[in-house]
């Protein structure tokens, strides 16, 4: 059959939000507060295929209706804060007032402007993009508009996060209507706080996307699979839903690889479910859990390593056994593993794996 809902790649948008209506109300609320307050800023953690990217868009979609103009997702490299300046005259275009009588002081505000948002030759030849985005923000305050920028895959030790982060601050300082948002693994925006050069970012309001609910993965699933016209009971819907553990990537992939096999005016059989959940986690261990090792340390490694051998929970006395080290020696990786995002408190004394299948991944390839 053919998947017109579910895309099961990095940086697609699903047709759907599933279960994330709570986090976006939370960044919608932060943009009604006061320009400048700790709302205005907020860096967004996440692990690979926990749905960062898609929040960012549908964040850019929800901000552009209540009268702001959005730098919409930009991945962190070379040129970022030039792109941003293209894209917030690009997007700002639509709003722009070319009745300067409009704007208060009558000239401070257009400045630099000819139409529009379009600079005039002098700006656009010789002035840095710092300046660009600052007249673009003063402009679009006057016209009672906000200034929202988006950032996608945040990255330590960044000249280009500095530079916007750096702008982003002295924008509030001059008391305009602007917000961003940074999204990025654990263990990028951990380095990217302890960077004495953004301690401004330790201020920003901070949010963790948890894995979703199982219960919102089976509505989901039972919406998609009947508008696609699949044929599937509850109790395999709810078998589909476990195997997601939450994660909206494997949300995505399960629900793909069950359409892909099913059969119009037949029902989803046991065996072709199996055979839809072993392609998912296939999938989901070659993208996620095969590019989260490879980000780590063979030291980082061989901690994971003592820590598949439990189902469930390790004890940090029982994993520096293992490893034939120190406790203190043990508390330093799992230190960094959590601030990483591959594992997660569970208890006093306690570690659990916070990447789906990561666990068994690594007692397979052992």
């Amino acid at each position: 059959m053919r998947d017109t809902i579910f895309s099961p790649s990095f940086g697609n948008r699903p047709t759907y939000l599933v279960g994330r209506e709570a986090v976006i109300a939370a960044l919608l609320d932060g943009l009604e507060s006061a320009p400048g307050s700790r709302e205005r800023a907020t860096v967004l953690l996440g692990q690979r295929g926990s749905g960062k990217t898609v929040l960012l868009w549908e964040l850019a979609d929800r901000a552009a209706e209540v009268g702001y103009v959005v730098a919409t997702p930009t991945i962190v490299a070379d040129g970022m804060l030039e792109r941003i300046v293209e894209k917030v005259q690009d997007a700002g275009s639509a709003f722009a007032t070319t009745d300067e009588a409009r704007l208060s002081g009558g000239s401070v505000g257009v400045l630099g402007f000819s139409v529009g948002l379009e600079f005039t030759r002098s700006v656009q030849e010789e002035k840095s993009a710092e300046y660009k985005l600052t007249l673009l923000a003063r402009r679009l305050t006057q016209q009672g508009l906000g200034l929202l920028i988006l950032i996608d895959e945040l990255q330590a030790n960044s000249d280009e996060v500095r530079r916007i982060v750096g702008m982003y601050q002295e924008l509030v300082g001059e008391g305009l209507n602007v917000a961003v948002v940074l999204a990025g693994l654990p263990g990028a925006v951990s380095a990217t706080l302890n960077d004495r050069v953004l301690t401004f970012l330790n201020r920003a309001n901070k949010m963790t996307l948890a894995p979703l609910s199982l219960g919102d993965v089976e509505s989901y699933y039972q919406h998609a699979f009947a508008e696609l016209g699949v044929t599937i009971d509850d109790d395999m819907i709810e078998r589909a839903a476990a195997a997601t553990a939450g994660s909206p990537y494997l949300m995505q992939l399960v629900g793909h690889n069950v359409v892909a096999r099913a059969n119009e005016g037949e029902p989803v059989g046991d065996r072709m479910l199996d055979a839809a959940l072993r392609a998912a986690r296939r999938d989901f261990e070659n993208d996620v859990c095969q590019t989260t090792l490879a980000a780590l340390s063979e030291r980082d490694i061989d901690f994971l390593l003592a820590m598949s051998k439990d189902e469930r929970r390790s004890r940090i006395s029982e994993l520096a056994n293992r490893m034939r080290v120190s406790e203190d020696y043990a508390q330093k990786y799992r230190r960094r593993l959590i601030d990483a995002g591959v594992i997660e408190p569970a208890g006093r004394g306690y570690v659990r794996f916070a990447v789906p299948y990561l666990a068994d991944y690594l007692r397979e390839e052992e």
